[in-house]
């Protein structure tokens, strides 16, 4: 039998279970969240404790500096757990659960719709930015001497998609380049001098997987749609990072990855077609003839991880606990954090618009003259155990223009210490020098996997 004593000592313990499970659940957000509503994100921002509060809700390994969440991010605790009873509820009575969870998800789909501004029949759920947007650039009609304009630096595996339809069907594929930062003027004008009387596609990104360069959606979609052009913008690194409406953008097809910035497990995405877009595009497995018009036959890939995609029901939860102006502010504050200690320095350049209004939230990139981005990575990594990316060239296998930066990316669960000790970290490559013997045995370098 227990004493008084014992009793009191179990409660205690049993309470502070309860407040860690608390603290990793949602409740433990929306009370955080509620409890700062009333202040502005820009004041949150800067508020540790609402942020300690975020940060228990991951299970991450703090003997390592992840500032590379521009690849992949840990899902949070809820989110995970997630997979786990919906793998464990499907695979209790497969031909069963398996069909009454994939209707189910359903609901996702309308609160994604809600969320980010669409038609729920305007959005389909995929399993990620790759495949959105090769449904949309494979499922485009075009014929041989067609054009489609990109960019140098839009992201490999698309540039990759329509350098085999160039081969296989004759069209043309023109790619701009731009300096970075570039201007919004200067990106819209250097769409609309390359426009010819062949020109269908306009592909560009929301924002750049580089340099997080963002482009002037809205003014090319309205350009493209004035010549009868169709426009389809990658949207792997802005949809769950920025508050923005899908509708507002007004192009015709946007491809995201959502185990990116809303934290979603690794084989979720999501694509939206402007409602009157969908019968133009075809799927990429084969659907009937009744599905032209449904988005439903971009979904089409047999039998599907539904655990998976239901997961994305609890990540959506988590990013509106926190609060899309929130976030935004939150990832805002991290990278200039690091930015301004840093900029001031003649031999660093940063290769990102900071200013106002915001271009930059999460992702920022720069490099340290004389030092190879491909040395510092791995510096930062043996000395101070930071994962980064260095990014070097352009997309393979035209690497026509000259880049190199370190692609820097912390996400809501990055805590101020870590991002101090980058700039104390990049402060010790300026003041002392990095070893270049290390550059060789560097292999980091990233091509086409974020």
């Amino acid at each position: 039998m227990l004493n008084r004593r014992a009793f009191l000592r179990l409660c205690g313990a049993l309470g502070t279970a309860a407040y860690a499970a608390k603290a990793s659940g949602l409740e433990g957000i929306e009370a955080a969240s509620q409890s700062v509503a009333d202040r502005l994100p820009g004041e949150v921002a800067k508020d540790e404790f609402y942020w300690r509060e975020i940060q228990l809700a991951f299970k991450l390994d703090r003997t390592l500096i992840n500032l590379n969440n521009g690849f992949t991010c840990p899902c949070p605790r809820v989110v995970l757990e997630s997979v786990w009873r919906y793998m464990e509820m499907i695979n209790m009575l497969p031909v069963h659960y398996q069909g009454m969870v994939a209707n189910n998800v359903q609901t996702v789909r309308l609160r994604m719709a809600a969320e980010f501004g669409c038609d729920p029949e305007e959005m389909a759920l995929t399993r990620g930015a790759s495949e959105s947007l090769q449904i949309a650039q494979n499922g485009i009609d075009l014929k041989a001497g067609d054009e489609v304009i990109t960019t140098e630096q839009d992201y490999p595996r698309m540039l990759t998609t329509w350098d085999q339809r160039m081969r296989r069907e004759g069209i043309k594929v023109t790619r701009l380049q731009f300096p970075v930062p570039a201007t919004q003027d200067d990106l819209y004008e250097r769409f609309e001098k390359a426009i010819t009387p062949r020109t269908k596609v306009f592909h560009f990104c929301h924002i750049t997987n580089l340099t997080a360069q963002m482009f002037p959606v809205q003014r090319l979609s309205r350009l493209a749609r004035s010549k009868g052009i169709v426009t389809i913008v990658d949207g792997a690194h802005a949809l769950g990072h920025f508050p923005f409406k899908l509708r507002d953008l007004e192009c015709d097809a946007y491809g995201v990855s959502l185990h990116k910035w809303l934290l979603a497990p690794i084989g979720n995405g999501c694509l939206y077609v402007r409602r009157e877009m969908i019968p133009k595009f075809w799927p990429l497995q084969a659907a009937p003839e009744r599905q032209d018009d449904d988005i439903r036959k971009f979904e089409a890939i047999g039998t599907h991880p539904w655990a998976i995609r239901a997961a994305l029901g609890e990540a959506l939860a988590f990013h509106q606990a926190i609060g899309a102006e929130r976030k935004a502010a939150r990832l805002r504050y991290l990278t200039l954090r690091w930015a301004n200690a840093l900029k001031t320095h003649p031999r660093v350049k940063i290769l990102s618009n900071l200013g106002e209004p915001p271009e930059t939230w999460g992702v920022a990139a720069v490099n340290i003259e004389g030092i190879d981005v491909r040395t510092l990575a791995k510096f930062l990594m043996d000395k101070y155990r930071i994962i980064s990316v260095p990014l070097v060239g352009g997309a393979p296998p035209n690497q026509v223009f000259d880049y190199q930066a370190l692609r820097v990316s912390p996400n809501v669960y990055t805590t101020l210490e870590e991002i101090d000790t980058f700039v104390t970290a990049m402060e010790d490559a300026l003041k002392n020098g990095v070893p270049a013997t290390e550059a060789s045995a560097w292999s980091g370098v990233q091509e086409g996997v974020d």
